[in-house]
């Protein structure tokens, strides 16, 4: 049997906190130098862990909104020791908090959930070492929120690390139809072939055309029981391209090697549907989607096609690397075409869009363009309590004539490479009408431990932080 001992932020100075664990004052000192990682005592009756979360005080700066909270600082720590445990042959890891508010709890218990994730062993259950049973000293209430939000996280994770011979359109569908068969709250339904001509999807069919697993649009309808804080659903779009080559404007090998996470975007918002419905979310919401597999042969579409979207209007293809502002623009309408009752209050989409956005922010920071000031607020507020960073960029409309086209009302890209961001979001704005409208540009990916993750692949970016907005954030209308 192990024990892992959480000690949080109101614990004090690290001679107070040896003081009250029977921890030797050395040893407690020695792990708060070392703040963020886990600090292995080995005693007689089995392996003690001491865990101190990273500590950095308050920036000052950028009203707070790129400073650590309690939460992700917590995740963070126990998820490496969730990446070592299956060392150790443990039947049993007691975990204990001392001094932590539910904010750490949380972080904390949903950190031992994601770090304990390998896709390796997902792939290869006979691999798979075993990991102890978890005693855990704390409010159940607090396990059931961390259960619900770390397998979220873990679900949007593994669907990015499959392979694109695995997952295409037509996989992708029937996996998120499998995943709420029998749930009375949430219904699923699927566009592919003759119904997305019927829908006059045809920027979604032009990027999907050439592949040998067709388009296909998901709709994820969830509308819980009871009373609700809201009578509008919250719309939710997500960009899934299970593979991108780039279509005829191919990528090099370099940019093509890691294109199986170019349905990220799409990733997270079925986890987050997954999330909503699991804990009874009361707020409806419409998650859509949008999937194509971008593949070259003779039906690819080219340079100088022109094609008429489903809002009726017609787009120019510049460059066809260009193709996931193009599935989420047939998508988006659909999502704001909505009538009646299931009209939506807002909407959000999220999309591995740009590799400009990653020039300028990096890969943990998203990208936030918005339509809406309060709910670019209350999204960059659930993303730094969330540990989940993200900076709003400017939707700066001068830069809508560089988008121009001769032949069709817009072109999908335009010459040069600056502004590259922004661009992309300008033209998904033109789809979106009057509805408040929120656009992350994310990577979905990490190249090694961060964030809860402790291994290279899938990050399940922005769900922890969309569940948060729902919860806390999210507008009534």
């Amino acid at each position: 049997m192990g024990r892992a001992i959480y000690v949080g932020a109101q614990a004090g100075e690290p001679q107070s906190v040896a003081a009250s664990l029977g921890v030797p004052s050395w040893l407690a000192e020695r792990a708060a130098k070392k703040r963020g990682e886990p600090l292995l005592i080995q005693q007689d009756e089995g392996p003690v862990w001491l865990l101190l979360p990273a500590y950095r005080p308050a920036s000052g700066h950028h009203g707070g909104l790129l400073d650590p909270s309690p939460y992700g600082r917590a995740r963070d720590v126990t998820a490496g020791l969730a990446g070592v445990l299956a060392d150790f042959g443990l039947a049993e890891l007691q975990v204990q908090f001392h001094a932590a508010s539910d904010e750490e709890t949380l972080g904390a218990l949903v950190g031992l959930e994601t770090g304990a994730y390998r896709f390796r062993h997902v792939r290869q259950p006979q691999d798979r070492p075993s990991l102890p049973r978890l005693v855990l000293d704390c409010d159940p209430a607090l396990v059931d929120q961390a259960a619900s939000l770390g397998v979220a996280v873990n679900l949007a994770r593994h669907l990015v690390n499959l392979p694109a011979g695995d997952l295409n359109p037509t996989t992708y569908a029937a996996a998120a139809a499998r995943l709420f068969a029998g749930s009375s709250t949430m219904k699923v339904e699927t566009w592919t072939g003759k119904r997305l001509e019927t829908e006059r999807m045809n920027l979604l069919v032009a990027v999907g055309q050439a592949a040998e697993h067709g388009p296909a649009l998901v709709h994820l309808r969830y509308r819980p029981k009871g009373r609700t804080r809201s009578s509008r659903p919250l719309a939710f779009v997500g960009k899934g391209i299970t593979f991108d080559t780039g279509g005829l404007d191919i990528k090099p090998a370099s940019g093509m090697r890691m294109m199986k996470k170019d349905m990220g975007g799409s990733a997270s918002t079925l986890a987050l549907a997954y999330w909503a419905e699991r804990t009874g979310l009361d707020l409806p919401c419409d998650f859509y989607l949008a999937l194509a597999d971008n593949a070259v042969d003779g039906r690819s579409f080219r340079p100088g096609d022109v094609f008429t979207a489903r809002s009726g209007q017609t787009v120019e293809i510049d460059n066809t690397d260009a193709e996931g502002r193009l599935v989420l623009a047939d998508a988006i309408d659909v999502a704001v075409s909505a009538k009646g009752k299931d009209a939506p209050a807002m909407l959000i989409d999220m999309a591995t869009l740009t590799g400009a956005m990653r020039v300028a922010l990096g890969p943990r920071i998203g990208g936030l363009f918005a339509t809406h000031d309060g709910l670019a607020e209350g999204l960059l507020a659930a993303g730094q309590e969330r540990g989940e960073t993200a900076w709003r960029m400017p939707l700066y409309t001068e830069y809508m004539s560089t988008l121009k086209s001769t032949v069709a009302d817009v072109a999908n890209s335009g010459p040069g490479g600056f502004g590259g961001a922004i661009t992309a979001a300008l033209f998904l704005s033109r789809f979106v009408g009057a509805t408040p409208w929120a656009h992350l540009d994310i990577y979905c990916w990490t190249d090694g431990s961060y964030g809860g993750v402790s291994e290279a692949g899938g990050s399940g970016q922005f769900v922890q932080a969309l569940a948060e907005f729902l919860e806390t954030h999210a507008p009534e209308a």
